[in-house]
């Protein structure tokens, strides 16, 4: 029996799979109670720590920050009232508003605002750029933190901003201090939610209440992304962690949660049918990439990955990784950035979207000299999409007259076998498979794949001066048409030097039980979440 004919006709079997712990709850959930099946389990609290997307989801609703991004991704005041500037751009004055608290009463403090900045951007790829740019941070007063700067930094407020990579969250300046390689283990935040440390069980699951004296920004009339006031409509948000995909399915359906937060395409015919649940395709994808070594033969050489982007059909891969079942949720036109995001580009996508030509290819292949060296390719077996596209690779590979050796092994081996720099036949590598989600491809800043800074960059380690320089342009510039020009440009160089190649967009597909309403779209914050 297949697995769609097992949740159709068995889901009460497999919902009894559950442990009696995550699952007690039975019949209509409690108006006040949201019970949510996150895409992983939480194991890092610490918003700092990790730049791991679950720890990054828990940490938006447990912290807060100076500035927040609208749907444009611009940045509004948040905890902060306001900044000024002075016209050379070096001195910029950041007020708190009125009124903040911790969770634990205390008053926020631009004092606490500097330390976490300062924690914050040692481990920040924007944040490390800021501070190179920063004489002094400090706390002028309890309500106002000063950058004095060497030099003008016009994306200072979209850096302490940004949602993703490691948080610019504001903590207690006791806890800030906290040396950046120790985890904070005490989630005292002003964040709209609190965190009950007692209840959390990793592994089972992990609870957050809302936060009665949490006073919302008047900036913005309704909450977009994460600006705005965030007013919560619901008491507590429990997080159930159900690590197996049906398993999580079935308790939805069987109304033992009300939401689940990755849904794969297996199971979106089952949910499309059941007029209980609502779908929502997720705004922010995550962009699948086949990443080369750069140190080693034969991609060492660039017009071997140039060859390979010639060969690369991102519909192929797109339909072997997601299935062609439901389009409409993976995108086949995808470039560096996100698809439709302010800093998308149309420059040089006929790299990307023009006929593939696998003779053209084998040329450029022979032109390079390719020797017949054996290319190693790390497949993840337990990581479906990934495995997918390993196997699609090898088969594209012996098209193109590529001799590969397809070596199994779980995600986290891969995840530590891909920081390898030795030989591939020496433990290490050719070629391997990730993705980068949607928040990180934005722009340049947090965008590790484009990164062309040698041993210093994402494994892999590609070498490109244009690359960088023209990263660092991008953070100089002083208008989002400058921004944009940049981009065009910096991807052209992409699809010149290949660092990577990106194989389609993928938008996450998660499931609401009927009667919740006003789900944020980019990321699961829940304080626009209500029942109708």
């Amino acid at each position: 029996m297949d697995r769609r004919k097992f949740l159709v006709t068995s889901s009460a079997s497999v919902a009894a799979l559950t442990s009696p712990q995550v699952l007690k709850a039975q019949g209509a959930a409690p108006a006040k109670l949201f019970r949510w099946v996150p895409h992983a389990d939480l194991t890092i609290l610490d918003p700092m720590f990790s730049t791991v997307f679950i720890t990054n989801i828990h940490s938006q609703l447990v912290f807060d920050t100076l500035y927040g991004l609208d749907n444009q991704y611009q940045p509004h005041p948040q905890m902060a009232a306001g900044h000024v500037m002075d016209p050379s751009g070096l001195l910029w004055k950041v007020m708190l508003r009125d009124g903040l608290k911790f969770h634990d009463g205390s008053p926020v403090r631009a004092a606490d605002a500097v330390a976490s900045l300062n924690r914050w951007a040692k481990k920040d790829l924007m944040g490390r750029s800021l501070m190179e740019s920063t004489e002094s941070l400090t706390a002028v007063d309890d309500k106002t933190i000063e950058f004095k700067l060497k030099k003008p930094f016009p994306l200072l407020l979209h850096a302490i901003a940004r949602p993703t990579g490691s948080m610019a969250c504001i903590m207690p300046e006791k806890l800030a201090l906290t040396p950046d390689n120790v985890q904070v283990k005490v989630m005292n935040g002003s964040g709209p939610f609190r965190f009950l440390h007692d209840q959390w069980v990793s592994g089972s699951q992990a609870v957050y209440q809302r936060f009665t004296d949490y006073v919302p920004t008047r900036d913005k009339a309704k909450p977009e992304f994460t600006s705005g006031p965030k007013v919560v409509h619901i008491e507590q948000v429990r997080w159930q962690i159900i690590p197996d995909r049906a398993t999580s399915i079935a308790a939805l359906q069987n109304n033992e949660v009300d939401g689940v937060e990755q849904v794969d395409s297996d199971f979106l015919p089952i949910l499309k049918k059941d007029k209980n649940i609502t779908l929502i395709k997720r705004t922010l994808p995550s962009i699948s990439l086949m990443r080369f070594n750069h140190l080693h033969a034969p991609f060492n050489n660039k017009l071997m990955r140039q060859a390979i982007l010639a060969a690369v059909s991102q519909t192929e891969y797109m339909m072997g990784m997601n299935g062609p079942d439901f389009p409409e949720y993976w995108d086949d036109k995808c470039g560096v950035f996100v698809p439709g995001s302010p800093m998308d580009s149309k420059a040089g996508m006929e790299k990307i979207t023009g006929k593939r030509d696998l003779a053209r290819a084998r040329a450029m292949i022979k032109e390079a000299g390719y020797k017949g060296e054996t290319v190693v390719i790390l497949d993840p077996v337990d990581y479906p999409v990934f495995h997918t596209a390993a196997l699609m690779t090898v088969d594209l590979f012996k098209k193109l007259g590529i001799k590969t050796d397809l070596q199994a092994m779980n995600w986290g081996t891969l995840m530590q076998r891909r920081n390898s720099q030795e030989p591939p036949s020496a433990g290490g590598w050719n070629v391997t498979f990730t993705a980068i989600t949607g928040s990180n491809n934005l722009d340049p800043a947090g965008h590790l794949a484009i990164r062309g800074s040698g041993q210093k960059a994402w494994f892999g380690w590609p070498t490109s001066e244009r690359i960088e320089q023209l990263r660092l342009d991008w953070f100089n510039a002083t208008s989002l048409e400058a921004q944009k020009k940049i981009c065009s440009e910096l991807q052209l160089q992409v699809f010149e030097d290949v660092p990577y190649i990106p194989l389609g967009a993928t938008y996450q597909v998660s499931a609401l039980r009927k009667g919740w309403v006003d789900f944020q779209e980019q990321m699961p914050l829940f304080y626009t979440l209500r029942k109708a």
